[in-house]
């Protein structure tokens, strides 16, 4: 699995924590939902700016991301 891939599914997982949506953490983080969906899918290569975005619509440190 690749480092995009890891990526998305740790998003998947801490967004169902928070028993959150797609379509909510995409107008929390002012992201679309189709972009949240490709990033899930380990379809996009997230930039820092995104991954701070996520992480502040989620509640988290950015280091969570990381960590299992």
């Amino acid at each position: 699995m690749d480092v995009k891939e890891q990526f998305g599914n740790r998003l998947v997982e801490l967004r169902k924590e928070r028993k959150m949506t797609q379509d909510k953490l995409a107008e929390i983080s002012e992201l679309t939902r189709v972009y949240i969906s490709g990033i899930e899918q380990g379809k996009r290569n997230v930039s820092l700016e995104v991954i701070a975005k996520l992480a502040e619509a989620l509640e988290i440190e950015i280091k969570e991301f990381f960590e299992e």
